[in-house]
């Protein structure tokens, strides 16, 4: 499902038509009714906090970090005590996250930076951000959008997954979706966009998606596709996009 921008296409593979920004903005419309309040799970106090608990995050559930994080800020309350940690400390506390090692090496090199470069404060800016050890788009857009009052559109998983399927991008590069995205809707509405299709992606849009507890079922491409097709309906001509491809799974810091 999807594909990067510079993959070529097979020779009997058709254009596939996405969403206009008018109907991307309709469907989010939708999702956001379904989902109303949709925001991170993460818990925090601050942007530092927050960076923290979003690079612990990677390959883990937000709630398994957020029984974590408090003994970790209690330890380690900003960037200069995090940069005096010990790595095997550091490594007990966030042990059950998974991948602890690296992890620990990503928030040390990242506390460290963050002194060095930014004083201990977390920057506002996405390339500031980036050129962080272990922070990627997904983890700036998190921070940007929501302890810093930026517009960010974090892509995640969920998101790949549920804004190809629907048909409001078409790659399985992050930052292609990052960019369809944002030129479909309001800087204003990019980082409750991105909340409200993690959301529906952990609720509804699953690998094995739930597609009659949809609310977008309708404008859905997958559910045209390959859903309606399996009982028996058949899409109508003007809304054929060409076949959806599998998505390959990835790590999106």
């Amino acid at each position: 499902m999807g594909r990067t921008k510079d993959e070529p296409r097979t020779k009997d593979e058709e254009p596939r038509t996405l969403k206009t920004p008018t109907e991307t903005r309709h469907v989010l419309d939708k999702l956001e009714a379904q989902h109303p309040g949709a925001d991170t799970e993460l818990r925090y106090q601050n942007a530092y906090e927050l960076l923290v608990a979003t690079i612990l995050s990677a390959q883990s559930t937000d709630a398994r970090v957020n029984l974590v994080t408090p003994a970790v800020f209690k330890k380690y309350p900003d960037a200069r005590a995090l940069a005096r940690s010990k790595t095997a400390e550091l490594e007990a506390l966030i042990h059950s996250t998974g991948f602890f090692r690296a992890k620990a090496r990503s928030l040390a090199g990242m506390a460290k930076a963050l002194v060095e470069r930014h004083g201990g404060a977390v920057p506002h800016e996405l390339d500031a951000l980036t050129e962080l050890p272990g922070v990627g788009r997904k983890t700036a857009n998190v921070v940007l959008g929501h302890a810093l009052g930026v517009p960010g559109l974090a892509v995640d998983r969920h998101v790949l997954r549920v804004s190809n399927r629907i048909g409001l991008a078409d790659s399985e590069d992050p930052v292609v979706v990052e960019k369809e995205l944002c030129a479909a809707l309001p800087k204003s509405g990019w980082t409750r966009a991105s909340d409200t299709l993690i959301l529906h992606g952990r609720r509804i849009c699953k690998p094995k998606p739930l597609c009659d507890q949809c609310a977008v079922r309708d404008e859905c491409d997958y559910y045209s596709m390959v859903v309606a097709r399996q009982i028996g309906r058949s899409p109508s001509p003007s809304r054929r996009p060409r076949p959806l491809r599998k998505m390959r799974r990835g790590r999106q810091p």
